[in-house]
C-alpha cells in the first residue's frame, strides 16, 4: 500500500471539495486509535474517519458505521465539547509529510469567537491526533508522550504543539530537475534513487515511476539514458503527482492488496476506484473486518489446530504399528521351525539355530527362547504374537481410517473459520464443534436460543435461486432437508468447501446458471484465489450422506466435472446476492 504524502494529498483534496464549510454535527471513537467526525452542511452529510493506528494509520471520508462503545473515551468528549457545531473552514498539509491541519471556527467558553486545530499526524510509529488551541498549546491528544531526555517532541496537555521537522528532499511534484538527480551520485537502482532523493514518495511508488521511465523496476540508472529517463520521470510526476488518481491491485479471489495514485502496473494490472475515500473505505473495511473476525474466531481456531495437531501425531504412530504388523508372516514361520524341534530345545536355552526349510537353500537360523518358558510354550508364542498382529492390522487400519475422516473433517471447520463473515457464521460454528464434543460448554452459564442462520442465496442471470451452505451442519441441511432431489448439487472437486444448490423447480437449467453455481462453488472453497478450479456437479439424488460420519461428509459416484474461475468481480457481477436473513 502507498498512502504516502502525496496520496494525502489527493484525499484532503476530495475532504476539501466534499466537506469545507460543513458543521461538526456528532464525533464518534469506536475504537482506541479511531475518530469518525460527522460533518453536515447544506446538501449533504459526510462522515470524516481518523485511523492513527501505527500500522495502518490514514485518514478519508467514509461510509462505514462500526459500533460505537457504551461509553464514549475522554478524548472523544473531549472533542465534544470543543468541536461540536464548529464549521470546518480550512485543510492543510505540511510539504511532502503525513500531516494535515483542520482549521474550525468555534466558540470558547465565553462566547467569542476562536480558531482550533485537529492536528493528524499519520507517520507510523509516531502517529498521534491533537487538538490545539488558538495559540498552538496542546488542549490533548489521543496518545501522550512524557517529558524525557530521548524525547523530541513531548505530547502533553498545556505543551507547545511542535510540528514534524520539515522534510529536505526535494518534492516530486514542484517539478525538480530529475537529470541532475540521475548524475549525482547515489544508489544505481533507479527506484531506489528516487525514493533517497524524493520526499513524499512511498516505494511502490518509485518502483511504478521507475517501470514507467525505464521499463523496469530494477533498472539500474548506469544503463539508462539519462535524457529519455528524466524526461520520462517528469512526464509520470506531471500526469499522475498534479493528478492523482484512486487506483488499486486486487487479488484474483477480489481482495484488494496494494493501492496508489498512479496505475500499479509491476503486478501485471490494476483498477480504477471511483474515489479515494471509496478505495480506502473498500480496502480497510474488508481488512478489519476479516482482523475483527480472525481475532473473535482465535481460541476456536487455535483448539481445532490443536485436535488437528494431535491426531496427525497420532495418525503417524498407527500408520508405523501398521507397518510393523505387515511382517507377522514371519513369526508364524518361526513357530513352524521350532515346532518341528522341539525335541532338541533344552529348558532355560535362549537361543537355538535350526535349519530354516521356509529357505530354498536351508540356511540356519536362530530363534530367541524365554528361559522361563517351555519348549511348547515358545512355540505358542511365536503363533499368539502372529495372531495378535493379524487382529492389530484390521483394527488399527480401522483407526486410521476414522482418524482420516475426523481430521479431513477438522480441516473442513478451519476452512470454515477462514470463511466466517460475521459473529452468527463464528456461533453456528462453535455450536457445530459443541455438538460434536469438541468444545466443552459453559455449565455456568444458559445458553441463549439463537436463530437459525440461513443458508445464502443468490439467483442466477436465468432467474434460479442458487444456495450456499456456509459451513458442515448448513451443508448438510441444504443437501437432505431443504434440496429436492431433481436439483443440482456442486462442490468444488476433492477440497473442502460449500454445497451449492441450484434450485430447478421441476426444470433443467441451462448451461450458463450451471457455470455460475460452479463459480460459486470454486469461490466458497479452500482454493479461492486459484483458477481453473474442478467442480463437481450432479443431482441431489445421487448424493449420499456417510453413515455415521460427521456434519457435511458425503460420498457420490455419478457426476460430471467442470473448470470454473472463483472470481469475485464475475461471481458479484452474475449473480444478485440477497440479503441474508435468520428464522
Amino acid at each position: 500500500m502507498a498512502f504516502d504524502a502525496v496520496f494525502l494529498s489527493a484525499v484532503l483534496a476530495e475532504v476539501r471539495e466534499r466537506c469545507l464549510g460543513a458543521r461538526v454535527d456528532k464525533i464518534h471513537q469506536p475504537s482506541r486509535d479511531t475518530l469518525i467526525l460527522h460533518l453536515r452542511s447544506r446538501d449533504s452529510r459526510e462522515k470524516l474517519l481518523f485511523a492513527v493506528n501505527p500500522t495502518a494509520p490514514r485518514l478519508h471520508l467514509t461510509s462505514a458505521s462500526p459500533e460505537n462503545p457504551a461509553e464514549p473515551p475522554m478524548f472523544c468528549m473531549l472533542l465534544r465539547k470543543h468541536l461540536l457545531g464548529a464549521r470546518l473552514t480550512e485543510i492543510t498539509q505540511l510539504p511532502m509529510e503525513r500531516a494535515a491541519f483542520f482549521t474550525f471556527d468555534c466558540t470558547d467558553e465565553m462566547g467569542d469567537a476562536v480558531q482550533k486545530q485537529l492536528a493528524a499526524e499519520l507517520m507510523g510509529r509516531t502517529c498521534n491526533l491533537y487538538l490545539l488551541a488558538p495559540d498552538g498549546r496542546i488542549l490533548d491528544c489521543l496518545r501522550r508522550i512524557g517529558l524525557d531526555e530521548t524525547t523530541r517532541r513531548p505530547a502533553l496537555p498545556g505543551l507547545k504543539y511542535i510540528p514534524p521537522e520539515p522534510v529536505t528532499k526535494e518534492n516530486p511534484l514542484e517539478s525538480p530537475d530529475f537529470a541532475a538527480i540521475l548524475d549525482r551520485p547515489g544508489a544505481d537502482v533507479l527506484a531506489d534513487r528516487l525514493m533517497d532523493t524524493l520526499g513524499g514518495l512511498s516505494p511502490l511508488v518509485c518502483r511504478e515511476a521507475a517501470l514507467f521511465a525505464a521499463g523496469d523496476i530494477d533498472a539500474r540508472v548506469s544503463a539508462l539514458d539519462r535524457e529519455d529517463t528524466a524526461r520520462k520521470l517528469a512526464d509520470f510526476f506531471r500526469e499522475y503527482g498534479v493528478h492523482p488518481r484512486p487506483y488499486y491491485y486486487a487479488a484474483p479471489d477480489g481482495t484488494p492488496k496494494q493501492f496508489a495514485f498512479c496505475p500499479i502496473r509491476q503486478y501485471g494490472g490494476c483498477q480504477k476506484a471511483e474515489s479515494f475515500g471509496a478505495l480506502l473505505d473498500g480496502y480497510y473495511t474488508l481488512r478489519d473486518r476479516k482482523d475483527a473476525m480472525r481475532q473473535k474466531s482465535q481460541s476456536v481456531r487455535k483448539t481445532v489446530q490443536n485436535l488437528c495437531t494431535r491426531l496427525t501425531r497420532k495418525l503417524a504412530i498407527q500408520e508405523k504399528e501398521l507397518q510393523a504388523t505387515y511382517d507377522r508372516e514371519r513369526l508364524r514361520q518361526l513357530g513352524d521351525i521350532l515346532t518341528a524341534n522341539l525335541h532338541r530345545v533344552v529348558k532355560g536355552q535362549t537361543v537355538i539355530s535350526c535349519e530354516d526349510f521356509y529357505d530354498e537353500e536351508m540356511k540356519m537360523v536362530d530363534i530367541p527362547l524365554s528361559p522361563i518358558l517351555s519348549p511348547q510354550q515358545n512355540a505358542a508364542k511365536f503363533y499368539k504374537d502372529y495372531t495378535r498382529m493379524k487382529n492389530a492390522e484390521k483394527e488399527l487400519t480401522h483407526q486410521i481410517s476414522l482418524g482420516q475422516t475426523e481430521l479431513e473433517y477438522l480441516k473442513s471447520v478451519l476452512e470454515e473459520l477462514n470463511r466466517a463473515q460475521n459473529e452468527a457464521e463464528l456461533e453456528e460454528i462453535r455450536r457445530e464443534l459443541s455438538d460434536g464434543g469438541y468444545l466443552r460448554q459453559d455449565g455456568g452459564k444458559k445458553r441463549v436460543k439463537q436463530g437459525k442462520l440461513a443458508p445464502m442465496r443468490f439467483v442466477s442471470t436465468d432467474g434460479y435461486p442458487i444456495y450456499v451452505g456456509r459451513n458442515n451442519r448448513q451443508n448438510e441441511e441444504l443437501t437432505f432437508k431443504l434440496a429436492r432431489k431433481d436439483d443440482i448439487w456442486c462442490h468444488a472437486s476433492k477440497v473442502h468447501g460449500s454445497h451449492v444448490i441450484i434450485s430447478c423447480g421441476g426444470t433443467t437449467p441451462p448451461d450458463n446458471t450451471i457455470t455460475q453455481a460452479a463459480q460459486l462453488a470454486a469461490y466458497y472453497a479452500e482454493t479461492t484465489g486459484g483458477r481453473n478450479v474442478p467442480v463437481d456437479v450432479t443431482s441431489v439424488k445421487q448424493v449420499k450422506k456417510i453413515p455415521n460420519g460427521k456434519p457435511g461428509m458425503v460420498i457420490y459416484h455419478t457426476y460430471k466435472t467442470v473448470i470454473a474461475n472463483p472470481y469475485a468481480d464475475i461471481v458479484v457481477d452474475a449473480l444478485n446476492a440477497e440479503p441474508t436473513k435468520t428464522e
